[in-house]
């Protein structure tokens, strides 16, 4: 790791706020006369965001501008957590979270950044990137476990592996090498939930709160049908998830209709369930499927997930 910052010749400062986003820190105009830095400031060509980090305007900061600025306050540092996934994935009222040394112990940061500390930081960070951060899969366990609550930690997981750039394996590989991660054993679980199949927070839920909680039989997931991937197969009866984030617009629709159709065709049923069948109703969902299941002499041996749970013991009714 190569602690120093690319440091500019005079007369080329627009070059590195090119390729920073329009942030500079104050220790690459090494070759930049003093009275010349003081002039831009004064012009308001540079503009001061925190102690030796400049921008080239006046105006609210970018997210991706944030993300500079932290990175050149905290040198030697690295993006971490959601930030580190992408600006999409970060809160624009959250902190910047980066990662410096285990080392060090004194720095002084505003408080929309925030900082820990890591003894394998050289290896850990991709130092390439612009800004630098974490390697992929450290950065999104450190989102999941920094993650507001157990459906949002779900979720970074869950858009992770959907996004190709990780599998459930890997990161289940990652988290074993550390030797102190809070949460283990509920995002252990959750990966190896993943790793079945259940390839978004949705399919997570129905998984948890309707199949396992109540006894239905474990169906099948992500079966390859006509061009796509069934989300739950139970043999004469395929369930089909609807995430809002996955399913809006005509043309979405339009192939979730086509591939309905083409189930019927199997002479097979299509049930879909949303957000609100398998997280705020799951009792009732799982009543309602084992109905279905038994009408299609599937085999059920159902159970009640607790007190006050309709879903009875042992049918479908």
């Amino acid at each position: 790791m190569d602690e120093r910052l690319p440091e500019l010749r005079a007369g080329v400062v627009g070059e590195l706020l090119r390729d920073q986003d329009g942030v500079v820190a104050r220790a690459q105009l090494r070759g930049v006369e003093p009275h010349a830095i003081r002039r831009m400031l004064r012009r308001g060509e540079l503009v001061k965001v925190t102690r030796g980090v400049y921008v080239e305007h006046s105006g609210p900061l970018t997210e991706q501008q944030r993300c500079w600025a932290t990175v050149l306050h905290c040198w030697p540092a690295a993006l971490a957590g959601s930030a580190a996934l992408g600006p999409s994935s970060a809160r624009r009222d959250d902190p910047v979270d980066v990662v410096v040394s285990g080392h060090r112990t004194q720095l002084h940061v505003p408080t929309w950044m925030r900082v820990t500390r890591r003894s394998d930081l050289a290896t850990a960070v991709q130092w390439n990137s612009s800004p630098p951060r974490l390697r992929y899969d450290e950065a999104v366990l450190d989102a999941a476990i920094g993650a507001r609550g157990d459906f949002a930690a779900v979720a970074v997981l869950a858009d992770a592996v959907q996004s190709r750039r990780t599998t459930a394996d890997r990161l289940l590989t990652v988290l074993g090498k550390r030797s102190r991660a809070p949460r283990r054993r509920f995002l252990t679980g959750v990966l190896g939930d993943i790793a079945e199949g259940a390839c978004s927070a949705l399919e997570r839920e129905y998984l948890v709160r309707v199949e396992r909680a109540h006894g239905l039989p474990r169906g099948r997931r992500q079966v390859p049908g006509p061009g796509v991937f069934r989300d739950v197969d139970y043999g004469a009866l395929v369930v089909e998830l609807d995430g809002r984030m996955f399913h809006d617009g005509a043309v979405r629709f339009d192939a979730d209709l086509e591939r309905d159709l083409d189930t019927v065709l199997d002479r097979r049923s299509t049930v879909r369930i949303g957000w609100g069948q398998a997280v705020r109703r799951s009792c009732a969902t799982a009543g309602k499927l084992l109905v279905v299941m038994a009408g299609f002499g599937i085999p059920v041996d159902p159970h009640p997930c607790g007190p006050g749970c309709p879903v009875a013991q042992g049918r479908a009714a």
